[in-house]
């Protein structure tokens, strides 16, 4: 099969090589003009035989608008168009209503597997409707992991999106759980070695996983992890897991403790922890660290 990949960066280069192992034709376009196998989306779109297949793998927000909006002006009727960042689910409906004004099909699709996919497979979630699935279900089955899992039509237009964003918001509170403890593992003068402590964890206990296992990579390569500064971004689906969590009357407190953790980490000096730090001050005595130095002392000449 051949198709049209957009944008090459991380995840899209990798699975440009994925597909290409599997015997898949791809015709890239990227606006790094080193990576791109063509100079432009049009010069993209004309190699590739009827029905066309193109997978966006850009940025989500504007980057995806515009370039799903100069599709349909250069795809036609028959085509499919998969976007397989990670955008917003409610954008997804808006995309296939443009792209059906051109009798463009259109599908959504999670994606997982991070830099690991191209040798390991790449989860998979997508949604749209069976019929353009049909047409594009030789380049998921090249994609996903081998074996009967790693890949799932979830629904109609927007489901995929979706289920990523909620395996996203999993993926930060079990992030979490593990960072929390560690730091309680290291803070306690009792174990002598954490990093082993989190590879014995790996096999026979309930839970074992792969975040674990990436994480014992980590303490292995950097003991103490003292060349990691502690602050972490938050993609944004797991805000959006939480807005629709909110939506929805779906209590989710680890999920929203996890991403509220991660702004922590931006916070030099917490102005709530300030905040806290006063008020124990104020009605139990508690002492205050100062922010300042302490100003030098007179000399005591007496």
């Amino acid at each position: 099969m051949r198709i049209g990949l957009v944008g090459l960066g991380k995840m899209g280069g990798n699975m440009r090589a994925r597909l290409r192992a599997a015997g898949h034709e791809v015709v890239g376009y990227d606006r790094n003009p080193e990576l791109a196998d063509a100079d432009s989306l049009a010069a993209m779109v004309e190699q590739l035989p009827s029905p066309k297949v193109v997978w966006v793998m850009v940025p989500a927000g504007d980057p995806t608008q515009a370039t799903i909006e100069e599709l349909a002006g250069l795809l036609g009727s028959g085509d499919v168009v998969i976007d397989g960042g990670n955008s917003r689910w409610t954008d997804d409906q808006a995309h296939a209503e443009l792209l059906a004004a051109h009798q463009i099909g259109f599908v959504d699709c999670g994606v997982s597997g991070g830099v690991w996919g191209a040798t390991n497979g790449y989860a998979l979630m997508y949604g749209g409707a069976a019929e353009e699935i049909a047409k594009v279900q030789p380049i998921f089955d090249a994609l996903k992991p081998e074996g009967d899992s790693g890949a799932v039509h979830a629904g109609k237009v927007g489901a995929g999106h979706f289920a990523k964003m909620v395996h996203n918001g999993i993926e930060y509170a079990l992030m979490q759980a593990y960072a929390e403890g560690w730091e309680l593992l290291e803070k306690v003068d009792l174990v002598d070695n954490v990093t082993e402590v989190f590879d014995s964890w790996r096999e026979g206990t309930v839970i074992r996983s792969w975040l674990l296992d990436l994480m014992v990579k980590a303490l292995d390569e950097d003991p103490g992890l003292s060349e990691v500064k502690g602050f972490a971004e938050d993609s944004g689906e797991g805000r959006w897991t939480v807005e629709a969590a909110i939506e929805n009357a779906v209590p989710v407190p680890a999920i929203t403790a996890a991403l509220f953790a991660r702004f922590v980490s931006r916070q030099d000096d917490s102005p709530a922890m300030k905040a806290i730090a006063a008020m124990r001050n104020q009605f139990g005595g508690h002492a205050v660290r100062s922010s300042h130095p302490d100003p030098p002392q007179a000399p005591d000449v007496t």
